[in-house]
């Protein structure tokens, strides 16, 4: 399944991506650094 990284907004596959859970969503990202920048303020990429 394709997914967009809402970092960088890269579109990835969800098999191969780094993903955290957010209020009970699963979120994926690209890069590891994608996934560390949402997880310190997640709802700076969400409100978007």
């Amino acid at each position: 399944m394709k997914v967009t990284d809402p970092v960088c907004k890269m579109e990835i596959d969800s098999e191969k991506a780094a993903k955290s859970e957010y209020k009970g969503q699963t979120i994926y990202f690209c890069a590891p650094g994608c996934k560390a920048k949402f997880d310190k303020e997640p709802e700076k990429f969400l409100a978007k």
